[in-house]
């Protein structure tokens, strides 16, 4: 099994060789809700250009690598779509991308699932860009000349990645496919303000936590730990495990909880791109409070 975390001596090794990866930086700063419906979020460019990975590229997941037309904030784009930006970043079919963020990893991982979903060989740099810098690495400030685009290359797609609302109000109580929020636990259970029209979860799912599945200092938790998280919660990811569905908020969190069960060998996971900003809004919908 080959994780999908990169260490930062990897890196560091591969940016010595004559193909070095692409990198991509992916920080966005998403802002803990002060009252129910407080949605703020900031572009983290101002963070790369205070300091990042030598030749990194800053891209924007609300922008770059969103669908400018949906209703909801970080919509997969179609898959040509991700191709063309690609392309037009100095990405080739085929070429190796590394992601990463300043900001917890979730936004470098929401990137890594789009890229995947095309079959961009991408792996996230295990702790970010705050593992680089404690490593000593040497870091680059200021803006720098942008990418050459190359060719534009076709996208295909290695399945379907993604799971949607109606799935999901059809979905009965004997489907034995686990559904996993991504949220910390008190947005699950609704003891504190949340982003969207109302608080809660869906009915059926469980909790655990994307953010808790990494250590204090970024890296990601041991598989024994990781499979305990999941497990503890009565996901099974065991080796003939059934398909895992996933939401969070907004897409974010379910896409570091997917890149979690990679690192643990469970690729059979979609994810409800909607999740509760599409959920909540819909009055008919319902969402249950606490544990």
């Amino acid at each position: 099994m080959t994780s999908p975390f990169i260490t930062v001596a990897e890196l560091a090794d591969a940016l010595a060789t004559r193909t070095p990866p692409a990198i991509l930086d992916a920080s966005r700063v998403l802002h803990t809700a002060a009252f129910d419906g407080d949605y703020r979020s900031d572009n983290g460019r101002s963070r790369w250009l205070e300091g990042h990975i030598p030749g990194s590229v800053h891209v924007d997941i609300s922008t770059d690598f969103s669908d400018p037309d949906a209703p909801l904030h970080y919509t997969h784009p179609e898959p040509q779509a991700l191709a063309d930006t690609l392309a037009r970043l100095g990405i080739a079919q085929g070429e190796a991308v590394v992601v990463y963020d300043s900001t917890g990893t979730q936004f470098a991982a929401r990137l890594w699932y789009l890229l995947r979903w095309i079959g961009v060989p991408v792996r996230v740099l295990d702790g970010g860009y705050a593992a680089w810098v404690e490593a000593g690495h040497r870091v680059s400030t200021g803006d720098s000349s942008a990418p050459k685009p190359v060719d534009r290359w076709r996208a295909e797609t290695r399945r379907n990645f993604w799971v949607s609302k109606q799935e999901l109000v059809e979905r009965t109580a004997s489907d034995g496919r686990p559904l996993v929020c991504g949220l910390p636990a008190t947005n699950f259970e609704g003891t504190v303000p949340t982003r969207y029209a109302r608080r809660g979860h869906i009915p059926g799912s469980v909790s655990v936590s994307s953010r808790d599945l990494f250590d204090q200092d970024g890296t990601i938790k041991s598989r024994m730990e990781l499979m305990l998280a999941y497990e503890n919660a009565g996901v099974d990811v065991g080796k003939d495990a059934p398909e895992i569905l996933l939401y969070c908020g907004g897409g974010i969190s379910a896409a570091g909880s997917a890149l979690t069960l990679a690192e643990i060998g469970m690729s059979a996971v979609r994810v409800y791109d909607g999740s509760l900003e599409e959920w909540s809004a819909d009055p008919s919908l319902p969402l249950e409070l606490g544990a």
